[in-house]
């Protein structure tokens, strides 16, 4: 879970570009990078930390130049250390950078075949490194000079025919252009837009539509799976369908967690998405316990509201916000380490107590990966007075890894793995506990005006879209992304940076 943007302008683009991270700074809050480019040559800032952390005054004015790209990054396995802050860089052919958001099923293979056949060194763990190497290989193999965008299209070609995973890619060619691409499958989003001034018209490649939406840019589409666009330096705009029997299968935790409410993704409105997972969990609860006694449905902020929203209008009880919520505290789902995700929940949110007590109360989130929050919440909850503590999930239970560029944990680090709901229930205290269906949830993010057919689910029924996600493969993962591998490697990254520093 990343954020990517690129701008092709024409002025400087430094300050859009800042922008546009900070709009996306929900997906990624490890690190963060700029290069931009100016009669050839690259200017590039990235370190660990939060956008307005990384990028100061003196590092902004540097960054010159019409074109660049941008990148928010947090690890989906192991390493902190800002070596692998984003974007990367080759200068064969040509001078390449490039952001990605996803990740490689195939990278020991890539890896291999990188340093083997294509004679490229890598110098970190990261897949995004990888993935550029390949690009920048397969486009070296067209022999030019000057790459025109059949050369460009041809290279991204052949990184589908080479790159198994999920992925969404920007990627600067010095000099020439930004070339956006999507997996075949469309696991990861990606847009592109234009917007006009006087200068002429400018385009812009990111995550989510909301980054668009906010520096002015009129959202063009959705890049289909396994298409590119390439914008050149001049501003020309070129897109092509590069992958052989591509089928759309997104990823549907986007639209539960990941993106903005605000945010359009494969033309369905992440806001209408939440609302209709509010409205199918009051049907459920309605099915399963028609003689409720819920008092008062509170959201446990964000992400959760919209669906909490639309769950009490559907029962008919009040609807209250009974936690205030610390701004200046990260996302407790990618903060590694059990401890420091315990310490996060005390310190992010407060209950109101007023809103608790002596109340049956329904409390609900968008989903439990560890239980770690919601077991906090639903205490905090009780201390606040509340009679009875339900809780609600906007989603199924997360059973399953995601191995796509989500840091889900390791199987056995999931609470509901091999668990029944009443099991979960009891693990984390509430009274009584409701999943959202499947079916429903489907139902919820492809039965708008939009149909989408399939979507990887992945965390919710083991079904791995790429089809070759195997057993050996999970238990591969699931020692780089326990918490005490993360701990570890955590540690030897901040030597490391204090090394470098």
């Amino acid at each position: 879970m990343c954020g990517i943007v690129g701008i092709v302008g024409k002025s400087n683009v430094n300050q859009a570009l800042y922008d546009a991270l900070t709009v996306l700074q929900h997906r990624g809050q490890d690190a963060a990078g700029i290069v931009t480019s100016h009669d050839g040559r690259l200017f590039l800032r990235k370190d660990n930390g939060l956008v307005r952390d990384v990028f100061h005054q003196r590092h902004m004015q540097r960054l010159v130049g019409h074109m660049g790209i941008g990148h928010v990054r947090y690890p989906t396995a192991g390493s902190s250390t800002s070596a692998e802050a984003q974007p990367f860089y080759v200068n064969s052919p040509y001078g390449i950078t490039l952001a990605h958001n996803g990740n490689l099923t195939n990278v020991e293979q890539l890896a291999k075949e990188i340093y083997e056949s294509d004679l490229r060194h890598v110098n970190t763990n990261s897949d995004s490194e990888v993935l550029l190497n390949v690009f920048a290989h397969e486009l070296a193999q067209r022999g030019k000079l000057q790459p025109t965008e059949e050369d460009v299209f041809a290279a991204v070609t052949d990184v589908h025919n080479r790159c198994v995973g999920g992925y969404a890619v920007v990627a600067m060619i010095t000099g020439y252009g930004i070339v956006g691409f999507r997996d075949p499958h469309g696991i990861r989003p990606i847009v592109f837009g234009q917007r006009h001034t006087d200068e002429g018209v400018e385009y812009m490649i990111a995550s989510e539509s909301v980054s668009l939406d906010v520096l002015g840019f009129t959202l063009i589409r959705d890049l289909a799976p396994g298409e590119a666009v390439y914008i050149t330096e001049e501003g020309k705009l070129h897109t092509r369908q590069c992958a052989v029997n591509p089928q759309l299968t997104p990823c549907i935790f986007e639209h539960v967690y990941l993106a903005r409410p605000d945010s359009i993704i494969d033309g369905v409105s992440v806001y209408k998405a939440r609302l209709r997972m509010g409205e199918k969990l009051a049907e459920k609860i309605l099915r399963e316990r028609p003689e409720h006694d819920i008092d008062v449905v509170i959201p446990i902020p964000d992400t959760s509201r919209t669906a909490a929203l639309e769950l009490a209008n559907r029962l008919g009880v009040k609807f209250r916000e009974g936690f205030v919520k610390n701004r200046y505290i990260g996302r407790t789902f990618i903060m590694p380490g059990q401890a420091a995700r315990k310490k996060s929940v005390r310190q992010k949110l407060n209950a109101i107590e007023l809103e608790f007590r002596g109340k049956n109360v329904m409390l609900v989130d968008d989903s439990i990966v560890r239980g770690t929050t919601c077991k906090q919440i639903i205490q905090m909850a009780r201390e606040a007075g509340a009679k009875n503590v339900y809780f609600c999930s906007a989603a199924p239970a997360v059973r399953y890894p995601n191995v796509y560029g989500i840091d889900m944990p390791s199987a056995h680090e999931l609470i509901a793995h091999n668990r029944t709901t009443q099991d979960v229930a009891d693990l984390i205290g509430a009274d009584w506990l409701v999943y959202q269906d499947l079916p429903d949830l489907i139902e919820s993010v492809g039965g708008g005006k939009i149909k989408i057919e399939q979507f990887d689910c992945a965390v919710f029924d083991g079904k791995y879209v790429t089809g070759d996600v195997d057993e050996a493969y999970l238990n591969k993962i699931e020692q780089a992304r326990n918490d005490a591998s993360k701990v570890k490697t955590q540690a030897v990254s901040a030597i490391i940076d204090l090394y470098n520093n």
